[in-house]
């Protein structure tokens, strides 16, 4: 607290200060560490629990020592004012009670303000709030300006909220000021509002004023102690921007269903699994209407398999975790399988891998089986609701519970990933690792890169045919329908990859059948585009480079790169069969929207994406907990209003207490924003050599398309960004991992990508001329 002293009510007879005080006060004055002072009120009935006279009182700020009585007089007739008296009687009160007047050493502030050891408006007492700006804060107190706000959990001080832009306050300052407004409400008992200053060069701040806060709380609670982690490092390419109650709803199905799948398969105990059910059904979260991994379940679920450490650090690799998960959450969470039933997993496990072909092939057939012919996809509109419902009920059960394919290959190329990884960089340093992210994926037969090369076809078409170019920017669809040769080509590419648009995972997200303008500006951009793409050297010939002389290594490291391309491969193909099986219960879910439209129970198709999947079956099977679908769906769609209208939450999330306490778009710490005037920056290399362009940020790629040339940047992308990528130099990701759609289709496409490039599209500009490595990870400012 800064240095001061009291003048009493009675040293002031009748508002003014006799002589003998004024030297006494001047005295006083001299004997504190300062020239200017604050001169400020003080009674007994003004700091209450019950009646603050917040704002009653005045307060004179940086007062010379000659002007200290005349500032001390006016305070003590502040008490004397109407608009006090007014506060009193409106408050209950009876009488005068005339404040002490405090003089304080005048702090030179570089930033002040006021802090609540509760919430004020929403009455929660597990959070600290932090007001600042920068100065003296009279202004903030006043009302005058708002300032920044902080905002931190209780009793661990956790940020919840920060400001964005510039701050006043660092992270650290600002809890200092939460735990100090904390101290000083459990030495007092109650809640506190304080009013504090940080001096120039000082560590800690000052403590000014406490008082409790006389706003209507709500009781006390028991502190919550368990830490939750949060993180959507590779979830966002699937499941990029606001997710829809429906999509969200049908994911944690597929991933609770599917991992069941997967332990059952390796012979994991059945009571094991049933210990694990709430880990199973809470593998996701949303969050802001965004998609997270819930972290901490996924390390739980990856301890009931053999070889949990190793384990660990591929799937962090394969999922792109930027971060270890604080210790706190995997407190207790140790391999629980016993060297027997080890054993047994790993002899499945390797069983498996002998069988992976066999397996996939079985797992084609039932989706053949199961999902049937696009073209028979128009009528299902014919079918009642309970009819659908019974077709959703068939392919769930048809594929989720048998979904062997996908998740085995997963796991075995999360293992053969990682595990190659470690042997070259082993064998051969950071050349080995830069040799494992150049060949191990670009190979000419993943699908997701088919669309790419379709495109360049299409595109080819145009530029060869006069006018065509013109057509197809007329977004006229019947014309661009009937430019020679484009047609075919056009009917073909959307009879195939209709379904792998931007979202293509998000069921509320029309496919490009429906939307195809995307496409064709696709096909215009690649149209100005030609030349032949660059040869890729073969694995062998990069491995001898490698490891001259080492024969016996070369060909261990070619048999165990071989088996990883495969898994790779296969990882992306079966994403795209996932992507024509999501297709298909999207167009069931709004089959099912224009029956519930035809009988008045919404106003149209699309409110299904609202629902829930139990919500939306149980009103066709007759289990619905609720009539009123259409305040369901009104309730829903102003949440997704209100979540379009923040800011992109953060990478990860840590949480106490409930996930929808969260001010989760605030929760990127302001010290790790990144600055504009860097000239260089590093993320992790995906491979594709160095090129220099012209840099496009693309924020929405629906609306927006990269030109022929031009050097992608983007938050995150999915399989839908192919067309960006056709016509793409070089891409950069803020998201991903080696492993991200991203990475697999730019090595396969051959062209330069960096993931996980922190902040790219605020730090990079569109039009930048920029150089980007891709055996490195390094992307470079040169104008």
């Amino acid at each position: 607290m800064p240095p001061f002293f009291v003048i009493p009510p009675e040293a002031i007879e009748s508002g003014s200060l006799s002589e003998e005080g004024r030297r006494h006060v001047k005295a006083a004055c001299l004997e504190l560490p300062s020239v200017q002072f604050a001169v400020r009120s003080s009674g007994r009935a003004e700091d209450g629990a019950v009646d603050s006279h917040a704002g009653q009182f005045l307060t004179v700020l940086n007062v010379a020592i000659e002007d200290v009585s005349a500032a001390a007089e006016r305070v003590f007739a502040s008490g004397l004012e109407s608009s006090v008296s007014a506060y009193r009687v409106a408050r209950g009160l009876n009488g005068i009670d005339m404040p002490s007047v405090i003089v304080q050493a005048m702090v030179k502030a570089r930033a002040a303000g006021v802090a609540f050891a509760a919430d004020p408006v929403s009455g929660r007492r597990d959070q600290v709030l932090v007001a600042a700006t920068a100065g003296l804060g009279d202004a903030l107190v006043s009302g005058e300006v708002s300032g920044e706000a902080w905002r931190f959990s209780l009793p661990h001080l956790e940020m919840l909220e920060a400001p964005d832009g510039k701050s006043v306050l660092s992270l650290e300052s600002a809890r200092t000021i939460a735990q100090m407004c904390a101290e000083v409400t459990n030495e007092r008992g109650v809640p506190q509002d304080i009013e504090w200053a940080w001096a120039e060069n000082d560590n800690e701040p000052f403590l000014l004023q406490a008082r409790p806060i006389t706003s209507k709380l709500l009781d006390a609670g028991a502190a919550e102690t368990r830490l939750l982690v949060f993180d959507n490092s590779n979830i966002v390419e699937s499941y990029p921007g606001i997710v829809s109650p429906l999509t969200y709803s049908f994911a944690v199905t597929a991933y609770e269903r599917v991992y069941r799948t997967f332990l059952n398969l390796i012979g994991t105990r059945r009571k094991m699994i049933d210990g694990h059910a709430a880990e199973l059904s809470n593998m996701l979260a949303r969050i802001d209407g965004r998609m997270y991994y819930n972290l901490g379940n996924w390390y739980r679920l990856l301890s009931l398999l053999p070889f949990f450490s190793s384990n660990r650090q591929h799937m962090e690799t394969m999922m792109g975790v930027a971060e270890p998960i604080p210790d706190e959450v995997l407190a207790g969470v140790q391999p629980t399988t016993s060297p027997v039933s080890g054993l047994l997993m790993v002899v499945r496990l390797v069983w498996a891998a002998v069988r992976v072909a066999s397996i996939r092939s079985g797992f084609m057939k039932r989706i053949e089986e199961t999902v049937p012919p696009k073209v028979d996809w128009q009528l299902l509109s014919q079918h009642p609701l309970s009819a659908l419902a019974e077709e959703y009920r068939r392919v769930e059960q048809a594929l989720l519970d048998d979904w062997d394919a996908p998740i085995v290959n997963d796991f075995l190329c999360m293992m053969a990933f990682g595990g190659s990884r470690k042997l070259l960089e082993h064998w051969a340093g950071d050349p080995g690792l830069l040799l494992h992210n150049d060949v191990m994926i670009g190979q000419g037969d993943i699908v997701s890169a088919e669309p790419a090369r379709l495109i360049r076809e299409m595109g080819e078409v145009v530029r060869t045919n006069a006018g065509a170019l013109e057509i197809l920017e007329s977004d006229d669809r019947e014309a661009i329908f009937g430019i020679p040769g484009l047609g075919a080509l056009l009917s073909n590419y959307l009879n195939r990859f209709g379904d792998r648009r931007i979202g293509e995972l998000k069921l509320e997200q029309p496919t490009l059948d429906e939307e195809p303008n995307a496409l064709f500006r696709a096909i215009a951009a690649s149209a100005s585009r030609s030349g032949p793409q660059p040869n890729r050297p073969s694995t062998d010939h990069q491995l001898k480079q490698l490891l001259p002389r080492q024969p016996i290594r070369r060909i261990f490291a070619s048999l165990i790169l071989a088996y990883t391309k495969s898994r790779v491969r296969d990882r992306e193909n079966l994403r795209f069969e996932r992507t024509r099986i999501f297709g298909y219960a999207r167009r069931v879910f709004l089959a099912m929207g224009k029956s519930l439209t035809a009988t008045g129970c919404i106003e149209e198709p699309g409110d299904v994406f609202l629902l829930t999947v139990d919500e939306l079956l149980g009103v066709a099977e007759g289990t619905a907990l609720s009539s009123d679908m259409r305040g369901l769906i009104g309730l829903r769609r102003q949440e997704l209003e209100d979540a379009t209208k923040l800011s992109d939450p953060p990478e990860r999330i840590l949480v106490r207490g409930s996930v929808i306490d969260r001010a989760s778009r605030q929760a990127t710490a302001v010290a790790d924003r990144v600055a504009k005037d860097e000239g260089e920056r590093r993320g992790t290399a995906c491979g594709g050599g160095s090129v220099t362009g012209i840099a496009r940020v693309i924020l929405d790629p629906a609306e927006e398309q990269v030109r022929a040339g031009e050097i992608l940047v983007a938050r995150h992308t999915d399989p839908g960004w192919i067309s960006h990528f056709a016509n793409a130099a070089a891409v950069i990701g803020e998201r991903g991992s080696v492993l991200s759609h991203s990475a697999i289709v730019s090595r396969e496409l051959g062209i330069p990508c960096v993931v996980a490039l922190h902040e790219a599209c605020d730090w990079i500009n569109t039009g930048e001329r920029i150089e980007v490595d891709g055996s490195s990870g390094w992307v470079r400012k040169l104008t």
